[in-house]
């Protein structure tokens, strides 16, 4: 049995190996490549289907640059050929609620970051969500509107090296029946 079969299968295999990837190649990203990512955000789970999310695709220099000066810890944008921003559109959510559309965009740039893996790209979440200041930017750069909230920005590039997946499985966090 292979490594793949004894993890369930190629699709949990993605979710197994996938890691925060913040060093990246000059390479671009495809348009085409992009699009799939977004698709796949688009496919996560939703609190009654309500989809209330919205992402800005990002891939020029100037943008990408602006976007790192901002984000304490999201340097590597200066080298990362593109970016989606995760954006919470609060209007949209059941129940016009925050909590919920900031859980449904979680799941969505989840989604992003598995396809990222299984396309064969590196990717990592850089946080702009809950900070007022890391949010504040992230619209100012991009043209964000006030009532939208940017959860995240994923830069998204060929990995520059590669390193194993880090085991996080910690059988001690597991409660069976009863806490």
């Amino acid at each position: 049995m292979n490594a793949s079969e004894e993890n369930g299968g190629k699709g949990l295999q993605v979710i197994l190996d996938r890691r925060s990837v913040r060093d990246f190649t000059t390479e671009p990203v495809s348009g085409e490549t992009l699009d799939r990512l977004v698709r796949a955000g688009m496919s996560a789970p939703t609190a009654r289907n309500m989809q209330p999310w919205s992402f800005v695709v990002v891939t020029g220099r100037e943008t990408l640059d602006g976007l790192a000066g901002g984000l304490p810890y999201g340097k590597m944008l200066g080298t990362s050929p593109a970016a989606i921003v995760v954006c919470a559109v609060t209007e949209l959510a059941n129940g016009q609620s925050v909590e919920l559309a900031v859980v449904d965009c979680t799941c969505a740039s989840e989604n992003i970051l598995l396809a990222a893996e299984a396309l064969g790209l590196g990717a990592v979440w850089v946080a702009s969500y809950p900070y007022d200041d890391r949010m504040a930017h992230v619209r100012s750069v991009l043209g964000i509107p006030g009532e939208v909230i940017p959860l995240c920005v994923i830069p998204v590039g060929h990995p520059a090296t590669s390193k194993p997946p880090i085991d996080k499985y910690k059988p001690e966090r597991i409660h069976r029946e009863r806490w």
